[in-house]
């Protein structure tokens, strides 16, 4: 754990001890105590549990990272027991909402403090005691969820070979710092569709701004998940949501011009069902954060540039390359063994129409292996052949260049605080991230740039993006195809395998650190 996860986690059981102090001072003084003791942490809950004539010891308890958050709440639910609260809505408005609670009953005249003695007389039934255990339960998964970790499923191979399909993963939530929920009011352990009905797990009465605490940056080369920023409206059909954007839809049925098919999409809402969604309960991705914000990203036959410096491929990134080989048959063990190869499998091992040349799917660390152990003479990369390949973001030309795949940018990435002049090349490029993600009404009339109806020739960035791509990079949907990741957007940095499956435990990939 870093010193700064360390910190996040101390600074966030700081914030739960502090939060509820100008309602608690209140109760302190209705019990006979200095209200000001309310305002100290880790003293107030001594104070407290002196009151509840409970363990003095539970304080130094909520010391331990993580553990001690669920030690302060259940101080806060025997405290509030002195007053006479005994309600199961009560204790959870009191472990839930102290901020709130502690002010409703410190202000109000006809609470009074009762000392432990009612609290000792007090007997739960079988029945509330399960239901406590069930609430409390459920408070402590939503936390650690929120706050720390999140258990999280590979269901494509994009990442491949650095994470395969079934592999389970943690999460970190502190490594860019906590993000408070958009939609705060949504049914536990469900992202974004409840099952059966298919319909929203959320509602949107209560919205919260973007807010992340102590955050920190995304580093170039992490493996992040993120909310797909291209899904903040999708096709809720099975085949569609984020496996077939709305965006990629509409921009197929108006042949290149996404305005026209858009209309196509809305004028049939049976056969295309759209749900507009908050960014926290847009879908999850994964994949490695190869550019930050203030970079500017180049890709040359594969290679990625940043800032005009080569940048090495991850170890277990994946692509196709020619292969010339001195000569001798492919031997299936030593494939499989030495180059996690199955020479059976033509997805992986094919045969050309020049002798002792193959098309081989090849991982940065086996194309390394092959050239050392001199079974391969040449190794070149497949370059994506633009003529036939999905048009990349922004589907326009840049500079009278057309992007491709594997032949891509130069593209500056936004940095929060940066000042972009706009021009009609850059337009295209920038105006998504302007408009949508920034909260702007831009438009581009006659050449010239119309900003919330005022006329500028610059926009400065409110947040950091960055450029997210996919280590399988031939099968990957990635920022070549929508763009940016916005920082609001950042979920988590994928920390640990912590079990993998495929027809069977993969037992060497077990408590595997993600790098």
């Amino acid at each position: 754990m870093s010193s700064h996860q360390l910190l996040v986690l101390v600074l966030i059981q700081v914030i739960i001890l502090l939060l509820p102090s100008i309602g608690l001072a209140k109760l302190f003084e209705k019990a006979g105590v200095p209200g000001w003791k309310a305002y100290i942490p880790f003293y107030n809950t001594w104070v407290m549990l002196e009151l509840a004539e409970r363990p003095k010891h539970w304080v130094f308890w909520q010391l331990i990272p993580v553990v001690g958050w669920f030690i302060s709440l259940g101080i806060f639910v025997e405290f509030v027991k002195t007053f006479g609260k005994f309600r199961l809505w009560e204790h959870a408005m009191a472990a839930l909402l102290p901020l709130i609670y502690f002010p409703l009953i410190g202000f109000d005249a006809k609470v009074k403090y009762t000392g432990a003695g009612p609290v000792k007389k007090h007997k739960k039934g079988t029945a509330r005691e399960w239901i406590d255990a069930g609430v409390f339960a459920i408070v402590a998964a939503t936390l650690i969820r929120t706050f720390v970790f999140e258990a999280y499923t590979i269901p494509t191979g994009s990442m491949e070979k650095t994470l395969l399909i079934n592999d389970f993963l943690f999460v970190s939530k502190f490594s860019y710092g906590p993000r408070i929920p958009n939609t705060p009011l949504s049914i536990p352990f469900v992202h974004n569709t409840l099952p059966i009905t298919n319909g929203n797990s959320y509602v949107e009465w209560l919205r919260v701004p973007y807010t992340r605490w102590f955050a920190s940056p995304v580093k170039r080369g992490d493996v992040v998940v993120f909310n797909f920023p291209a899904g903040d409206t999708v096709i809720n059909l099975e085949q569609y949501q984020s496996l077939i954007p709305y965006y990629t839809v509409c921009r197929s049925l108006g042949a290149g011009n996404i305005d026209s098919g858009r209309q196509i999409v809305l004028g049939n809402p049976d056969q295309y069902p759209l749900v507009i969604r908050p960014v926290d309960k847009e879908e999850n991705y994964i994949k490695r954060c190869t550019a930050i914000a203030g970079d500017t990203l180049q890709i040359k036959n594969q290679v990625v540039y940043i800032n005009g410096q080569a940048q090495p491929f991850p170890s277990e990134s994946q692509t196709y390359y020619t292969v010339v080989t001195k000569g001798q048959p492919l031997d299936e063990a030593v494939m499989a063994e030495e180059y996690d190869l199955d020479i059976n499998n033509p997805a992986e091992v094919r045969a050309t129409n020049t002798p002792n040349t193959y098309d081989m799917l090849l991982t940065w660390a086996a194309h390394e292996r092959m050239l050392k152990n001199g079974l391969a003479t040449t190794i070149t990369p497949d370059i994506a052949d633009a003529d036939v390949q999905q048009p990349v973001y922004p589907f326009v030309p840049v500079g009278g260049t057309t992007w491709a795949l594997d032949n891509y940018g130069p593209l500056w990435i936004p940095a929060k605080g940066a000042t972009l002049t706009l021009t009609r090349e850059n337009y295209p490029v920038y105006e998504r991230a302007i408009r949508v993600y920034e909260g702007n009404r831009l438009e581009m009339k006659d050449g010239k740039f119309w900003l919330n109806g005022e006329p500028v020739t610059q926009y400065t960035f409110k947040m950091n993006y960055y450029w997210m791509m996919g280590d399988n990079r031939h099968e990957s949907q990635d920022s070549r195809f929508w763009g940016f990741v916005p920082e609001d957007h950042v979920v988590g940095e994928a920390w640990l395998i912590w079990m993998s499956w495929n027809h069977g435990v993969r037992w060497k990939r077990l408590f595997r650190k993600i790098k």
